[in-house]
């Protein structure tokens, strides 16, 4: 059995949470033992909001275990029901309360009885889909539920906006800089001079998803929440989806283009040529600084991209398309996507790596030795051992991805971050040869354990004491092929001795 001490993405009940929250009114119950209640507290450390509905813990113990649940998981939705007047209540269980196989539908459905809001069992398999696929399909079903509801009730409105709108879909809380990029669409919708029909499901009430049928397409920017939603309003109602994220300068502009394409076939007339030459040339910066002499000296510099898909790909496509970096290697975590994601990137990279195991993108990272990593928090934690900077651009999230400051990473204003994030990602590692040269001190605590989970190598006091004596920005190097030395030898200490036994079979 090998233990899962870091996941990429959550379990299925975080994305159902995800959704179910970010709606406006809208309250979840989670059917699950104690200590799969951590939402709350992971939300509540996380977002920048000033409030939101708590999820509610349906709390699975001994008693539930020798009585059955259906009692108290009723009287918690009837209870939350009178208590808070929410549009909806999502019921969820987790993947250690699927293991009593309730039918917990039976539940909802006794409960709705009672309750005056919408009651809804979160239609999705704990066993086999992770958070992200998991959100995708809450929102599909949430959509799906209200269109029915307007259908049945005669009140769907018929027809599209006046004037051309769109629909946003994918929006949710705990995304990767959601809300700043939310902000940023809506202000390029703006300028093209389209309204915005709905955001879904960030802010959004269920009572107002009737309306989506009327916008004149749908843009979906992640891959991961939205895709699912889009395709049912595209077969049930002919609605276009634009699904090219908008993500560096080339990417904006195909996604402009994109949107033109579509308007015009429904009988707009809008071109959108002299605004994207405007926002290249003028309010993103991205495409200057990828002819000035600070990017030149980026040329060929090898760095190593990982995420989820969407960030993912159009990191790699902005580094070697934009700014002619080497990216020597691109990866997914997001298994079920790995087709899309290796036809997006293999032209922009070496090799391609659909993985979750951690600990094996750490040692790829370690193998290639690039001079940047952009990748996860993980990877993050990864570049700090091995001494190489890391830019984030992609969930697991953080605090850090939560800034108070304005930093999308959509739209041509993403493009400026974006482009500081690259530069400040190579540049910054050369600040511990300048503390070398002139004279600064370097408080790094040097790290006794090689990147695998695995490695049990240990550095004496000697050879601790003269590794410290190497400049920073070769320290990492030095160190992995002293070990690698050593592992050859089966050696399990450094000491001085290995040291310079591994410096003089390199030549050095």
């Amino acid at each position: 059995m090998k233990l899962a001490y870091w996941m990429y993405a959550g379990p299925a009940h975080i994305g159902t949470l995800r959704i179910a929250t970010s709606f406006k009114n809208v309250h979840a119950i989670m059917h699950a033992p104690l200590g799969d209640d951590y939402f709350n507290v992971m939300r509540s450390m996380l977002e920048r909001e000033r409030d939101f509905t708590p999820v509610t813990a349906s709390v699975v113990d001994r008693n539930v275990l020798a009585r059955g649940s259906q009692e108290k998981v009723v009287d918690n939705i009837t209870r939350k029901d009178a208590e808070e007047k929410p549009d909806l209540i999502v019921l969820t269980p987790t993947c250690t309360s699927s293991i009593l196989q309730e039918d917990l539908q039976n539940f909802v459905d006794r409960a709705q009885l009672e309750a005056k809001g919408d009651v809804m069992l979160a239609d999705v398999n704990h066993y086999r889909v992770n958070e992200l696929q998991a959100a995708d399909r809450t929102l599909l079903q949430i959509v799906e539920y209200y269109i029915n509801k307007a259908r049945k009730q005669g009140n769907l409105p018929e027809g599209k906006t006046e004037k051309p709108s769109v629909n946003i879909i994918g929006i949710s809380t705990l995304g990767f800089h959601n809300q700043h990029d939310c902000t940023e669409l809506k202000r390029l919708m703006k300028d093209l001079g389209i309204e915005v029909n709905e955001v879904i499901p960030e802010g959004a009430s269920v009572h107002n998803l009737k309306n989506l049928p009327r916008a004149w397409f749908n843009l979906v920017p992640y891959r991961e929440v939205g895709l699912m939603a889009a395709s049912y309003l595209e077969k049930e109602f002919g609605t276009p989806c634009v699904n090219i994220t908008p993500m560096g300068v080339v990417e904006t502009a195909r996604c402009i283009r994109k949107i033109q394409q579509i308007l015009n076939r429904q009988g707009a007339d809008v071109d959108y040529e002299d605004f994207i030459n405007e926002q290249t040339l003028y309010v993103s910066q991205a495409a200057w600084f990828s002819r000035s002499i600070d990017c030149q000296n980026l040329t060929g510099k090898k760095a190593v991209v990982f995420g989820d898909s969407t960030h993912a790909a159009a990191m790699t496509k902005i580094l070697a398309r934009e700014m002619g970096i080497h990216v020597v290697w691109a990866g997914t975590y997001c298994k079920y996507d790995a087709e899309w994601f290796k036809q997006e990137v293999s032209e922009y990279c070496e090799e391609v790596l659909i993985s979750e195991d951690n600990g094996q993108i750490g040692d790829a990272i370690a193998r290639v030795e690039p001079s940047a990593i952009f990748g996860t928090q993980m990877e993050r934690h990864v570049g700090k051992r091995l001494d190489i900077p890391c830019g984030v651009i992609a969930a697991p999230v953080h605090i850090q991805n939560f800034p108070i400051g304005y930093k999308p990473f959509l739209g041509y204003e993403g493009t400026n971050q974006i482009a500081d994030l690259v530069y400040n990602s190579f540049t910054l590692g050369m600040e511990d040869h300048l503390l070398e040269i002139f004279g600064g001190h370097d408080t790094k605590e040097v790290i006794h354990k090689g990147i695998s989970a695995d490695s049990d190598l240990g550095w004496n006091r000697e050879a601790t004491a003269e590794l410290n004596k190497i400049p920073g920005f070769v320290r990492g190097k030095v160190k992995r092929n002293t070990e690698k030395f050593a592992r050859d030898r089966g050696l399990n200490e450094i000491t001085l001795e290995v040291m310079y036994a591994a410096k003089e079979s390199v030549g050095a």
